[in-house]
């Protein structure tokens, strides 16, 4: 196929707009959700619990929203989810207590599972296959760029409307993004979905049994992945402080490892399109480790900045990976169903990573626990490397 009849440009409306809004929402209420609890009379470990529901919705709504989009489309489903993450977002705004707070951290969460699930399968079914990595790493930039610039509009909202700005700009492009994919034209008619759901691949487990050998071993690899990333958001925060770095330095830090992070997903998607997965896959993994396993030797703001940079390189070299690899060996029939599997571990990996730091602190050292995330990291690499084929030329489930 050539590349005429196919162009990213024409996908940008269609899916990356609403997931900029909803990533930019995101983003803006992430930074105030501990400060809003404490607000609502929260401990500091309360707070820090609060934060925490964000993932565990996501967790607990993989599975309802494979059901959901399987039965409704993928359009539908995005629209539904935008309005749920603009209702959690007025429980952010109105007055309340911190149990009707957390209800709304949670909705976003539940949204973002739905969501997400839904935006990665319209991808998979309207995108030619050689055009899916780059399609699925722009997404990924797409949602980093979001979350990386609504800090700096609630920053501003929040000059004149107090703590509750925040929440009226995640609100605001929350209800913007459901406009949006309101317009979004849907992947087949109504009829089609219909007689698709005849063949929707049968129930979750009996997908999960077709599927085991893929899911125990890539998806073990997602697993490890998804615990390394959450994992690296806490550890330069926490590193910085060890060295005692002021707060401002160690925003710096980690601004200048998440903005190389941001610019280089749409080379690493071509990379994958081209030569393969595991090209791209395996040099994530591996450059995250090496950089973790940097991280406890430095002393200085130059090293830390130098590691953090590494980091950046490594995770944004891997923008869409997990989505790549999920759309790459789900069947066509029961897509959505697979996909709720695959996020349900990439989710499971993602709470499960700052939980074993949290542990391996306690009982030893920060350097430590770094450490040992960098040897998932390494883990991650070998599975990737080991089951991912080197070429691109085929994929499960294709006929």
């Amino acid at each position: 196929m050539s590349e005429q009849p196919f162009s990213l440009r024409t996908t940008a409306l269609k899916v990356y707009s609403p997931s900029l809004l909803y990533g930019l929402g995101l983003g803006a209420v992430t930074p105030v959700i501990a400060l809003s609890a404490l607000d609502r009379g929260a401990t500091l470990a309360t707070a820090a619990l609060v934060v925490t529901l964000v993932g565990v919705g996501s967790l607990i709504s993989n599975i309802p929203a494979a059901m959901l989009t399987t039965k409704i489309g993928e359009r539908l489903s995005m629209v539904i989810a935008a309005g749920w993450a603009a209702l959690g977002m007025v429980l952010g705004i109105i007055p309340s207590n911190l149990g009707v707070f957390a209800l709304g951290v949670t909705m976003l969460g539940m949204a973002g599972g739905v969501f997400n699930l839904a935006r990665q399968s319209y991808l998979a079914e309207a995108v030619p296959l050689e055009f899916r990595a780059r399609a699925m790493s722009t997404l990924g930039g797409v949602m980093r760029i979001g979350v990386f610039v609504g800090p700096f509009a609630s920053t501003l909202a929040m000059n004149w409307l107090g703590i509750a700005g925040a929440y009226w700009v995640g609100m605001t492009a929350m209800a913007i993004a459901l406009v949006v994919c309101l317009w979004i034209p849907d992947l087949q008619s109504r009829a089609a979905v219909e007689e698709g759901q005849s063949r929707a691949g049968g129930s979750m487990w009996s997908i999960a049994k077709d599927q085991w050998r893929i899911l125990l071993g890539v998806g073990l690899g997602i697993i490890c992945i998804s615990a390394v990333r959450s994992t690296r958001q806490i550890v330069l925060p926490l590193w910085g402080e060890n060295l005692g770095l002021d707060a401002a330095t160690i925003s710096l830090v980690y601004g200048v490892s998440g903005a190389i992070d941001m610019l280089i997903f749409y080379p690493a998607g071509k990379v994958m399109d081209k030569r393969g997965r595991a090209w791209v896959a395996v040099p994530c993994m591996a450059v995250m480790a090496t950089a973790l396993f940097l991280l406890p030797l430095t002393h200085s703001v130059p090293t830390m900045m130098a590691v953090a940079m590494l980091m950046g390189f490594g995770n944004g070299i891997g923008s869409g990976i997990v989505m790549t690899l999920g759309a790459d060996y789900s069947p066509v029939s029961g897509r959505p169903k697979f996909l709720g599997l695959w996020r349900l571990m990439s989710d499971t990996g993602a709470m499960a990573g700052p939980v074993l730091l949290s542990l391996l602190v306690a009982v030893a050292t920060l350097g430590t626990g770094v450490w040992a995330i960098s040897g998932i990291s390494l883990l991650g690499a070998g599975l990737f490397g080991y089951f991912i084929p080197r070429t691109n030329r085929r994929r499960i489930g294709d006929p």
